[in-house]
């Protein structure tokens, strides 16, 4: 018999408070762990208070701000909509309101769609919005249609937009028309270096875009090309798209969207945080030539995806274009063919949250986005392409719905971190790569709540501590978990930042702002050991904060502060006992050139340090 009802989409899915239950400040937390026990489970709530941590502390600072957020979420590509549309109307009804609702579901919050066929279409045949027969062309455009999406695609679109006002859309196309291509083929090839062809596709792209508009689903974001460096699609939608020919669209279609859509923005590139080996080397620097180039001034900014690489790539694009944009728009989940269910859901729940969830965040993105967000029990329908993904939710051959690692992962962010939050300083020890330790992310809310997400790394239970303003609590999570704390006190401390830029040091990676990386002394901790540093000039501060990361027992078990002018003469400001892994040494205010931290005491542990901040 045909079930009616959706299973297993959520735990304990309930609005987030606009205000404190009491005068005490409190966080509210949800876990979900990777043995499927708890699935954004609401725990009790955690009570800050006064007494600081021994534990490795998570420092969240709101007065450091990075970029602001446009959401979270997947893609309705074309096979999610055949599963969508084909379930009973309660079902259907309660999926999305599951997916969308910011209230009673986890508010996603951003959608990428792909402007005609990729290779998760039910179609029979893999299509784009202007097709001729072969041989033909249509340089006026006058067979172009999106009458293939008013069926299915667009009306799930436009009842997303209405569970989630503030639902962003991003459109990326897999294939121009082929009466375009060098190949007249959507599968593969590249788009002729042609003026004509330039122009006609950028007018296609604009009137993809105006169309969409007026059947309700306005578009955000618009890239040129998915994955441009991907030669050879297997029996899908794709092209190869050279950054001169990109350039050659995007100059093109500039003009064109910013008098038909000024909304719309363009991003570029697309493709994996790093070249992949199969798509060749000769354009490593894909994304790096695009913004240097003269039509960087179209362009908002640059989207990636998870297959190659790693996140850091986000921040060395950042770090030499900081004017421009970072998006995160596509990864899939995926899974081997004998995996077991249990196998699939801890692999995917613990890699996506330290790649996805907080790699992407804490490296510039300003959206994280998975691929399908739903697919069948097979990881289709599909047409050539990827036969081992998995979406948000998986329709059952019965009809039923049923949640996937994805659903859980997004919903962490979507569902607590608002469209238009700005991500916040936050110590974090963990490593996308895996090291074990606690990762994590903070944000700030357009309404002055704040929401962290934190993922434990370890197979066993971890416990820390999250600091803001004078507050502190301890909080410990089973092994592989993933939580959101959200808060809506103002928790603030009365001290400031004191950047150590242009500072210098034997041990730079106490310096780097980067918990995830320390120095230590490679052996056990004896008096005379010393970090020395240079800040470059003389800085004012009042606190001095030497943190020992997650080495627990790393830290140093006694220590003195001293400071110089010329790192000749020293005077000692203060001295002390350790007691944890963070120890704030408060003084009065100095300006001085020169800081050393020497340890006096003694231990069998090394003595490490993973940040060292300054305060005024």
């Amino acid at each position: 018999m045909r079930r009616t009802a959706i299973v297993a989409l959520v735990l304990g899915l309930t609005a987030v408070p606009t205000a404190e239950a009491s005068n005490a400040p409190e966080a509210r937390v949800w876990v979900t762990t990777p043995d499927r026990a708890e699935l954004l489970h609401e725990r009790p709530r955690v009570t800050f208070g006064t007494t600081p941590s021994t534990h490795p502390t998570i420092v969240v600072d709101p007065d450091r701000t990075y970029q602001s957020m446009d959401g979270f979420g997947a893609s309705i590509t074309d096979s999610s909509a055949e599963l969508l549309a084909s379930l009973a109307p309660a079902v259907r009804a309660e999926t999305m309101r599951k997916l969308f609702d910011p209230v009673r579901g986890i508010g996603v919050s951003f959608l990428r769609q792909p402007v005609g066929s990729s290779d998760f279409t039910a179609a029979r045949e893999h299509y784009t919005y202007d097709d001729v027969p072969a041989g033909q062309t249509d340089f006026g455009l006058r067979h172009f249609s999106i009458r293939h999406d008013e069926a299915k695609i667009l009306p799930l679109l436009r009842e997303a937009k209405r569970l989630n006002p503030r639902l962003k859309v991003m459109a990326t196309p897999w294939s121009p028309p082929a009466w375009m291509k060098t190949n007249d083929s959507l599968i593969g090839g590249q788009l002729k270096d042609d003026p004509e062809i330039y122009d006609a596709y950028a007018r296609y792209l604009v009137k993809f875009v105006q169309a969409y508009t007026a059947a309700g689903v306005p578009i955000d974001f618009l890239s040129v090309q998915n994955e441009p460096q991907n030669r050879k699609p297997d029996a899908y939608p794709g092209t190869d798209l050279p950054v001169a020919a990109q350039l050659e669209v995007i100059d093109a279609l500039g003009p064109k969207l910013r008098t038909a859509s000024p909304r719309t923005k363009i991003l570029s590139y697309d493709h994996n945080w790093a070249t992949h080996p199969n798509d060749g080397t000769a354009e490593a620097d894909y994304p790096f030539q695009i913004l240097r180039s003269k039509a960087a001034k179209w362009i908002a900014g640059t989207a990636y995806h998870c297959y190659h690489g790693d996140p850091s790539a986000q921040t060395a694009l950042h770090n030499a274009f900081p004017d421009k944009g970072i998006w995160f728009t596509e990864c899939s989940g995926s899974k081997g063919v004998t995996d077991p269910p249990a196998k699939v859901f801890r692999d995917t729940l613990t890699w996506h949250a330290r790649n996805v969830v907080l790699g992407t965040t804490r490296n510039w993105a300003r959206s994280a986005v998975n691929w399908n967000i739903a697919l069948d029990s097979t990881g289709g329908p599909h047409l050539g392409g990827c036969g081992t993904c998995t979406g948000l939710v998986t329709v059952q051959p019965d009809g039923s719905v049923t949640t996937d690692a994805e659903y859980y992962t997004i919903g962490h962010l979507a569902k607590f971190v608002r469209p238009g939050a700005r991500r916040i300083a936050s110590t974090s020890f963990g490593t996308t790569g895996w090291n074990g330790q606690i990762m994590d992310a903070a944000f700030r809310n357009p309404d002055g709540s704040t929401a962290l997400v934190v993922h434990n790394e370890n197979d066993d239970p971890r416990t820390f501590a999250v600091n803001a303003g004078d507050r502190t609590f301890e909080y410990t999570l089973p092994g592989g978990a993933l939580a959101t704390f959200t808060w809506t006190a103002d928790l603030r401390t009365k001290l400031d930042f004191v950047p150590l830029t242009g500072a210098t040091s034997d041990a730079a990676l106490a310096i780097d702002d980067d918990a995830s990386t320390c120095w230590s002394s490679g052996g056990a901790q004896v008096p005379g050991q010393f970090v020395q540093v240079d800040l470059g000039r003389r800085k004012r501060f009042r606190r001095v904060a030497v943190d020992s990361g997650g080495h627990l027992g790393d830290y140093a078990r006694s220590w003195e502060l001293s400071v110089s002018d010329d790192g000749t003469t020293w005077r000692t400001l203060a001295s002390g006992a350790g007691a944890g892994q963070l120890t704030n040494i408060d003084v009065r205010r100095t300006s001085a050139r020169h800081l050393r931290i020497t340890s006096t005491g003694a231990a069998s542990n090394w003595w490490s340090i993973a940040d060292l901040r300054l305060y005024n």
